[in-house]
């Protein structure tokens, strides 16, 4: 069963006393003056972020954002993320050769997208083609054919 995080918050503050209301912040309890006081957004979002341990998963999530400029143009208009799943960065490019060339320059690739998204654990970058046709559909298939090598007899 998922937990929804607002009720449970939403729950905890309306149980507190109405005065003085506390909330706690890594195992200390921070009591704040009068909950009617604004407070900047800013430093809101940076104690949210803060408490929930959120750094890595923000700073994962803009290399995605920010690809074109953190590899540049160029490489930004051939190549996208697709995913980052434990330290492994896929990269899908416009072609092959594409995919060949960024993988002659991994090294130096990865070093930039460390040194431009700090917090982001990127340990390794794969470098996929463009998708193939699929062979398998069409008004003129056999069932168990290996594809177009298996049509001229």
């Amino acid at each position: 069963m998922a937990r929804d995080l607002a009720r449970e918050l939403y729950r905890a503050f309306r149980n507190q006393p109405k005065r003085n209301r506390s909330i706690e912040t890594n195992g200390t309890n921070e009591t704040r003056g009068n909950t009617g006081d604004p407070q900047q957004i800013g430093s809101v979002l940076d104690e949210l972020v803060q408490s929930r341990d959120w750094r890595q998963g923000l700073a994962e999530g803009n290399i995605f954002a920010d690809w074109e400029k953190i590899v540049g143009a160029e490489i930004a208009a051939r190549s996208t993320p697709i995913s980052l799943v434990d330290g492994q960065l896929t990269i899908q490019t416009s072609s092959t050769a594409w995919a060949t060339q960024l993988n002659l320059i991994s090294t130096e690739l990865l070093q930039t997208i460390s040194g431009s998204a700090p917090g982001a654990l990127v340990e390794k970058l794969v470098f996929i083609g463009p998708h193939a046709p699929n062979w398998k559909k069409g008004l003129r298939t056999i069932r168990g054919a290996k594809g177009p090598r298996d049509t001229y007899g």
